[in-house]
């Protein structure tokens, strides 16, 4: 005989009630979390997750056993079998198919797809309000084999820098793994074109200035022992784990919003699903000041404009979408030869 399941709970969030069954399911079978745990995980930090996910179409990452169990990416709502206050908001894919998607509206939309399975968080850079404007700058630091955590947080100084001499605030978080995410507000006037290219601008600026230590290069063979600046998590339908967002490793980590002067000194481990609604609690959220300001990226789309005319056009684009105007072959330099030219 086994143990008797727990009995479904509900939960008053937000003025919804919200139906949590299989509370004693393991989720994180490592250190034993189960569904409660990031049920509740996720209330304890909704002050921090609804900034980050509010009025933001949102693709879930699902673990309906747990995460060694089957994953998937849930992109459509489905139409029936949903409480009637959830809301939803149009995304468009880069083959302009759309979908209905999440769209929190308040921390019970958070706490529903707890109960759905979800573990992580992947919003998109817009609100539902111009969902094809990203208000959102996204800098994704991404640490190549040969380099480390600290070689990331050198990275994100060098942003810091840039975004300095623009008059830029920055909001730096741990990825949850061994990256990096800088997060600008922008005003949502530029479409996702636009925003990549200004994300390119960004990223080759920072290149030039430590490129021993940085590198924007799409093709693994030309990164070398390098930070990679992901430009491409600018595409549109490329989504990053939001701030306080669990990632589905065995610690049970947490995507979790630093201040800058915290960040070299802080150990992405120590943030997880158990840590991080303490700290929250006694700290307040670093990011609380996001959407103060939305900047204006005139400047980086004036440096993509002068690099254009040096010859730094596009770079490619993710593999998975459709070809772009101007964007280079997709081939890896190694394996350009005439053919691949003629067929670009």
């Amino acid at each position: 005989m086994g143990m008797p399941k727990a009995a479904a709970e509900e939960h008053e969030i937000a003025g919804h009630t919200v139906r949590l069954s299989s509370p004693d399911r393991v989720m994180f079978p490592h250190r034993g979390y189960t569904k409660r745990d990031v049920f509740e995980y996720y209330v304890a930090v909704g002050d921090g997750i609804m900034r980050a996910l509010g009025q933001r179409p949102t693709t879930l990452q699902r673990f309906p056993d747990g995460i060694e169990g089957e994953m998937f990416f849930q992109k459509r709502i489905p139409a029936r079998g949903v409480p009637d206050w959830i809301t939803t908001a149009t995304i468009k894919f880069p083959s302009m198919r759309t979908a209905e998607e999440l769209c929190p509206a308040d921390l019970a939309h958070v706490a529903w797809a707890a109960q759905m399975g979800t573990v992580v968080f992947h919003p998109w850079p817009v609100r539902a309000a111009a969902p094809d404007q990203p208000d959102e700058l996204r800098i994704d630091l991404d640490p190549q084999p040969g380099t480390d955590f600290g070689d990331v947080v050198t990275a994100a100084g060098v942003i810091r820098e840039v975004l300095d001499d623009l008059g830029w605030a920055g909001f730096p978080k741990t990825s949850g793994g061994r990256g990096v995410h800088v997060y600008v507000r922008i005003a949502p006037r530029w479409d996702f074109v636009q925003v990549r290219r200004a994300a390119i601008a960004l990223a080759r600026e920072v290149e030039r200035r430590r490129p021993d230590a940085i590198t924007t290069a799409w093709w693994k063979e030309e990164r070398g022992e390098r930070v990679f600046i992901d430009y491409n998590q600018m595409a549109r339908d490329r989504t990053i784990a939001c701030a306080y967002s669990l990632r589905a490793n065995a610690r049970a980590t947490a995507s979790t919003p630093v201040t800058w002067d915290e960040l070299p000194d802080v150990e992405p481990d120590d943030f997880d699903l158990r840590t991080v609604p303490k700290r929250l609690a006694e700290l307040g959220d670093p990011h609380a000041a996001i959407d103060d300001v939305a900047h204006d990226i005139t400047p980086l789309l004036e440096w993509s404009a002068r690099d254009e005319k040096d010859g730094l056009g596009d770079l490619p684009y993710p593999p998975d979408h459709p070809k772009m105007p101007g964007e280079p072959p997709r081939v890896q330099p190694s394996k350009m030869n005439h053919a691949n030219w003629e067929n670009k």
